[in-house]
């Protein structure tokens, strides 16, 4: 449905895209993470044909050139940065979009109207943008991207500064999309939302994939062991035996096979507080293939 062949875009000595493939496959929700100037947005941006590539081609439902309107009209962009006209109600603004991609009389009144309760603003439709919340302004920011009813939807941090009602609300639209068999393109710096909305993940840095999969096999190939942390009551015993890490009194074991080490803890002689067992996870997963170093541009 969506494919990225080769992409390359070059600002003057910065190599912002090297390279960069996949292919998201229709009724697929595929997730694109990476940190701060991993080269995400400009990827975004040639997808959505508002940056031309300087190598590769882009395929959007068979169709090459997303600059093109025709082919344009195929894909539905929520951006990171609000695109809302503050000074009209939410109800323009869904129709300034829909007349954008064509729509008019009925059909455009139509799409209006389930843009509106797609993002529960159906009371607060005559409201100006400008006294909405962020969270509605997020919710109507999704609206606006689906209104003419693409085949694509490209998701660029669609929950940012938003409530925990709102951040709800947006998962579940996402959600009830996917499972109705919409193709969407999801990028997050919230790990938990790419392992909870997204079929396959690809993790970019520097310009380039690291590696793409579903989110298990990532975990399986690059998340390492599970950490088993042991708080003790008293120190050990002397004579007894401790496997991994004690530091104080807080024990910390490196395992596959975490449920097993604590059933033996538990045969060992040692008084145990409390257990926690910290299974391999996305997050992890990231930061190995990225780093730990603070990012901030």
């Amino acid at each position: 449905m969506l494919e990225a062949r080769s992409l390359r875009r070059r600002y003057g000595d910065l190599l912002a895209v090297d390279d960069v493939s996949f292919e998201i496959r229709a009724g697929e929700a595929f997730g694109l993470l990476g940190p701060n100037g991993a080269g995400k947005s400009t990827t975004i941006h040639m997808l959505a044909g508002v940056v031309t590539p300087d190598g590769g081609e882009i395929v959007v439902d068979g169709q090459r050139d997303p600059s093109r309107p025709d082919v344009r009209r195929a894909i539905g962009v929520a951006p990171q940065g609000l695109a809302l006209y503050d000074e009209l109600s939410g109800e323009e603004n869904l129709a300034v979009f829909a007349r954008l991609y064509g729509l008019a009389g009925a059909r455009l009144a139509e799409r209006v109207t389930w843009a509106l309760d797609f993002a529960g603003l159906a009371d607060r439709r005559r409201q100006r943008v400008q006294a909405y919340s962020g969270g509605m302004k997020r919710r109507l920011n999704l609206a606006c991207a689906l209104v003419h009813e693409p085949k694509v939807l490209i998701c660029d941090e669609p929950t940012v500064g938003v409530d925990p009602q709102s951040r709800n609300h947006i998962f579940d639209c996402i959600e009830s999309l996917r499972d109705g068999g919409m193709t969407l393109l999801y990028t997050t710096h919230y790990m938990e939302e790419a392992q909870r909305l997204c079929d396959r993940v690809a993790i970019m840095d520097h310009g380039r994939i690291l590696a793409i999969d579903t989110v298990d096999a990532l975990v399986e190939a690059h998340g390492g062991l599970s950490v088993v942390q042991a708080e003790l009551a008293t120190p050990p015993a002397s004579g007894v035996e401790v496997p991994g890490r004690l530091e104080g009194t807080t024990l910390r074991v490196d395992t596959d096979r975490p449920f097993e080490l604590v059933a033996s803890l538990g045969r060992g002689g040692l008084d145990i507080a409390s257990l926690r067992v910290e299974r391999p996870d996305l997050e992890r997963v990231f930061l190995q293939l990225t780093g730990r170093s603070l990012r901030d541009a």
